[in-house]
Order: C-alpha cells, then structure tokens, then sequence
C-alpha cells in the first residue's frame, strides 16, 4: 500500500498493492493493522454504497456537530472526487484537493472529520464504496454549494445533474461557524494523520 500526501495534510491518496493475473485481481481495501501503520486509524461504523449516472455530482456535503471522516473508493467506473477543508481557523481553510477514482486504478481518498466532501461521476455510472467513522446523523447532515467560486475547484463536467438539496445549498461564506467544525478539531475517532 502506498499512501500519497495531497495539497491538503491531512486528506491522503491511498493506492493498496493489487495482486492479479489474467484470472483476476485481489487487493485488501482495508486492513485495520496496515492503516494504522501508515498513520490512519479510525473505527468503522458505517459503510454505504451508492451507484450514480454520469454527470451526476452528490456533495458537497459533511455532518455537524457529529462529524463523518470517510474512505471512499469506486468499485466500478470513475469518479472525480473533492475534499475541502471547511474547519474555521485551519490554515487551508476553504481550500480543497481532488483526485480521479477509478475501478481500474483501485485508488482511495481518505477525508477526516471536519472536511466537506463531494464527486462527480465521469463515466457511464459509478457504484461509489464508503468507509465512514461515524453513523449518518440526519440532524447534522448539511452541505455547501458544489460551484461557490471562493473554493476554485476545477469540475471536470460544468453541468452536472444535481440533488435539490445540492442545488439549494449555500456558499461558504453563507455557513454560520457555529454549523463549520473548529480547528484543530477535537473530535473522537480521528485520524492520527
């Protein structure tokens, strides 16, 4: 497994080592011993999957006050997928960092707590894989607006097909703090990262 350091310290590209021949492939998409070794611990509570069209965008979205730290992956097609750094105080407050998720490239994104998250799907569909920290809290759920010129992120499709939710939400600038996550976040289950 290799862990890859993005703009963003604590967000990390994981790629896992793949064996295959022309049968097939196997690679361990988690192993709680080796995450921990590369400096990623967080307990497992929930996991979701969801499968997407092309053009559809679901974020970006994060969880307060009861935080959601995610690994994500694509178990088939691809994704372009984004974090954001949403924690008031942070240094890189309101920057984000993206990178392509694919089936065939077995890559995972791991987003902590106090980090909004979104993707867009850039093939056919998606079936999209989350490892989450914590359980969905309804109450908490919240999001910013994919498209808020202050945060600069390059989306590879200019048009997406959009929940109403994700349509409606608000600018960062828009966001009381009191609903933004505090820096450094004390938060419980995070990353040692």
């Amino acid at each position: 497994m290799r862990v890859i350091n993005t703009s963003l310290p604590e967000v990390k590209l994981i790629e896992p080592q793949v064996f295959g021949d022309d049968r097939g492939f196997f690679f361990e998409s988690w192993n709680d011993l080796r995450y921990t070794e590369a400096g990623i611990k967080f307990p497992v509570v929930q996991v979701n999957v969801s499968r997407s069209a092309y053009g559809v965008l679901r974020g970006l979205h994060y969880q307060w006050p009861n935080p959601q730290g995610k690994l994500v992956s694509v178990l088939e097609g691809e994704v372009f997928d984004v974090a954001v750094d949403i924690r008031r105080g942070s240094p890189t407050f309101g920057n984000s960092t993206a990178a392509v998720l694919s089936a065939s490239n077995k890559r995972q994104l791991w987003i902590p707590e106090g980090f909004a998250h979104g993707f867009v799907v850039t093939s056919e569909t998606a079936l999209f894989h989350y490892l989450c920290t914590a359980p969905y809290d309804h109450a908490g759920d919240a999001n910013l607006r994919w498209d808020d010129p202050a945060l600069s992120i390059d989306w590879p499709i200019r048009a997406p097909s959009l929940s109403v939710k994700d349509a409606r939400a608000p600018l960062l600038a828009e966001i009381t703090t009191e609903r933004l996550p505090a820096y450094p976040a004390q938060l419980s289950g995070s990353s040692e990262v």
